[in-house]
């Protein structure tokens, strides 16, 4: 089974840019690379930092948590991103690899 990984970066800018994908090492180094495969939103942007991931079952389930997501307010993304948003569907993968 392939796993969907929904994340969200940080740019220099403190701008939050969501996306989706398979394989969240390799997108993450294209998004740092600025080529071809960048973001247009992250293009020059750098340095960019991992602030947000988590791992879905399907592709359908990234698309609606990537679209909760960027409808959600700064602030609340910033409280996603620290796992104290209340009643969120979804929990940071990064803090706990902290752990």
């Amino acid at each position: 089974m392939k796993y969907w990984y929904v994340y969200i970066i940080e740019n220099r800018l403190a701008h939050y840019y969501t996306g989706i994908c398979t394989d969240i090492e390799r997108r993450f180094v294209e998004h740092q690379s600025s080529g071809p495969k960048c973001a247009k939103a992250l293009k020059g942007k750098g340095p960019l930092v991992l602030k947000f991931w988590c791992i879905v079952d399907t592709h359908s389930e990234a698309l609606k948590i990537e679209i909760w997501i960027k409808k959600l307010s700064k602030p609340n993304k910033i409280k996603l991103v620290n796992n104290s948003l209340c009643h969120a569907p979804i929990q940071n993968m990064l803090l706990d690899e902290g752990k």
